[in-house]
């Protein structure tokens, strides 16, 4: 399969370098300083636990002219990064399929509107890292955890669709086709916006995040608004998952040390700390669709409205390190206390173990 990826940052080097490695002809959009450093250095990547390095040269383009003919072209840039190259993808009619893998809690209409429905499918990614130098450092995430998502707008399970899956899951990814993949987007960014606001609550480090019960309580309470937005909407919580269902439903004082033991890790480091200090505006995008899509559900949001502080305002003064001000929810907390202490348990000593580096 000849592939294009449109984007040269960490998911797309990922990606690409990996199809490469399994046959695959890849090739990818830079420009700037990543241009110089792909034909420089050609992709470099190390994995973010072991250390280990892999680098390898891939085709490098300025740009999609209308008259490249690819099999697929893959779009792995931030939200806010998309209207400007949908003209672009849109001109080149020569390319059969375009998977979008990106956030997108919108919805995919303004893209099929652009390039056609019949050409679009939509992924996510289930990698992240940052971007140091010419240097790639990565993470992919375990299966249980999250799996490299893709899906088909109307939810059909199509030749292409599994062309997609087949591809990725032979270039070592964890993968899973989505039914729904509108809805696997919409509740992926229900809670990773809140997680990154209070992220930047708290001077951008999860580890200081993971200390800051007020910072916790307010990612919970926040998420819970946005899913309670989203079921009003008729958009189901998608996976339904033991870890999406914990979140919107396990009382808070069980919840509340669970989630800071899980952001106290060098997988949170890598993973969303660097995304989100990263990707401060693409955020800020992903918050002003859930704004939206809260309004239309008449759903109050003061949790995420104070979160909101921090991203609109970087100069905004953080939430004291281990502050305590917010009294903790205890509803539910009898009731969940014994079957949460046991999900306390494996959660922390099952993903520590996974991710201890």
């Amino acid at each position: 399969m000849r592939v294009l990826f449109y984007g040269a940052g960490v998911i797309g080097s990922l990606y690409a370098l990996r199809l490469q490695e399994a046959g695959h002809e890849v090739s990818v959009v830079a420009r700037g300083r990543r241009l110089a450093d792909l034909r420089r250095h050609g992709i470099v990547l190390e994995e973010a636990g072991t250390g280990h390095r892999t680098a390898a040269r891939v085709g490098v383009v300025q740009q999609l002219d209308p008259g490249d003919a690819y099999d697929l072209i893959v779009v792995a840039v931030r939200k806010n990064q998309l209207p400007p190259i949908l003209p672009e993808l849109a001109r080149n009619l020569r390319t059969p399929d375009v998977l979008l893998m990106l956030n997108n809690a919108a919805g995919p209409d303004e893209a099929a509107r652009m390039l056609g429905r019949r050409r679009l499918l939509l992924g996510f990614p289930g990698a992240g890292g940052t971007l140091e130098g010419h240097l790639v450092r990565y993470h992919v995430l375990p299966g249980w955890q999250q799996k490299t998502t893709f899906g088909e707008p109307d939810g059909l399970d199509t030749p292409r669709l599994a062309r997609v899956v087949a591809a990725f899951r032979e270039a070592g990814f964890p993968v899973a086709a989505s039914p729904d993949m509108d809805t696997w987007l919409k509740t992926h960014a229900a809670w990773i916006c809140p997680i990154s606001c209070a992220l930047y609550a708290t001077g951008g480090d999860v580890h200081r995040m993971a200390r800051t019960r007020d910072a916790l309580i307010l990612t919970i309470r926040s998420t819970r608004e946005n899913f309670r937005a989203l079921r009003r909407l008729g958009v189901p919580i998608t996976p339904p998952s033991p870890n999406l269902l914990a979140l919107g439903r396990m009382p808070e004082p069980v919840l509340v040390p669970l989630l800071g033991h899980l952001l106290d890790t060098r997988t949170a480091e890598t993973v969303v700390q660097s995304h989100a200090n990263a990707a401060r505006d693409e955020v800020g995008q992903l918050f002003g669709e859930l704004v939206a899509l809260a309004r239309r559900a008449a759903v109050p949001t003061p949790a995420t409205d104070r979160l909101r502080q921090y991203l609109l305002d970087p100069g905004a003064p953080p939430l004291p390190e281990g502050s305590t001000e917010l009294p903790l929810d205890l509803r539910g907390a009898t009731v969940g206390a014994a079957a949460g202490a046991v999900l306390l348990l494996l959660g922390i000593t099952g993903f520590k173990r996974l991710t201890r580096y």
